[in-house]
């Protein structure tokens, strides 16, 4: 059980560094509380794994994976869309962690759950629950990945204290976006890598570039213009008091 927990633990990690993954807890450390986000990917994770030894055990490496890969992609494009359009508390509610903790923490672990089903980390760890002890890769390979994506926590928490809330929110939203139309594209058309994310930030420019061309009033309220100070005086009927020169 050991050599399985050691083996499955050192597989899972090195495959989740610069991984998808570690992008979504990135992105998640930027929006919510680090605890939170962890919270819910182990949760997931966890879920997932036991899944994926079940059926390494007991049905070998049979997985369909298309569906579940698009079904995925859908959710992270819509995760994305409500990203920008932004969630407002009333002030009784932002002093009350219970309603913003439990709403964060469910997002979180069905992003995870969605994502890792059919992923390259989940067809691992059935591959390797086929030859070794299941408990050992089941357990292994969920801390491999919760040690993986926590250090991506940690750069998302720390980065996100040197960033604007409405920086913050617009990189969250394309990068969910992008997680969203790579899973996609993965899915339904069988491209190299290089060729799905070229595509998938072209695809990405494309919409940023419509919503751009759209009037003012129709674009979410993150992405439309700020008045300068000028045009605030203007829309208000008031002027700047002019000095002279004695």
């Amino acid at each position: 059980m050991l050599a399985a927990l050691a083996l499955s633990f050192g597989v899972i990690f090195i495959a989740e560094l610069g991984d998808k993954s570690q992008l979504m807890a990135m992105t998640f450390a930027l929006r919510y509380r680090w605890w939170v986000v962890l919270g819910g990917i182990t949760a997931a994770t966890t879920a997932v794994h036991l899944i994926s030894v079940a059926v390494g055990h007991y049905l070998g490496a049979a997985l369909p994976t298309h569906l579940l890969g698009i079904i995925a992609g859908v959710a992270f494009v819509f995760f994305g869309l409500w990203t920008l359009r932004g969630d407002r508390l009333s002030e009784d509610e932002a002093t009350r962690a219970e309603r913003t903790s439990a709403p964060a923490f469910f997002a979180v672990t069905s992003a995870f759950l969605l994502a890792e089903l059919g992923d390259k980390t989940m067809l691992a760890t059935i591959t390797l629950a086929a030859d070794n002890d299941w408990v050992g890769v089941w357990i292994g390979s969920t801390i491999g990945m919760v040690a993986a994506d926590a250090l991506a926590i940690i750069v998302g928490a720390i980065a996100g204290k040197h960033l604007p809330e409405r920086a913050i929110q617009i990189a969250a939203a394309a990068l969910f976006l992008g997680f969203g139309f790579y899973m996609l594209l993965e899915n339904i058309w069988p491209a190299s890598a290089l060729v799905l994310v070229a595509t998938s930030a072209g695809i990405l420019a494309l919409l940023a570039g419509i919503v751009a061309a759209l009037p003012q009033r129709w674009r979410p309220a993150v992405l439309r213009t700020r008045p300068s100070t000028m045009d605030a005086n203007e829309d208000t009927g008031r002027r700047e008091p002019v000095h002279r020169e004695a």
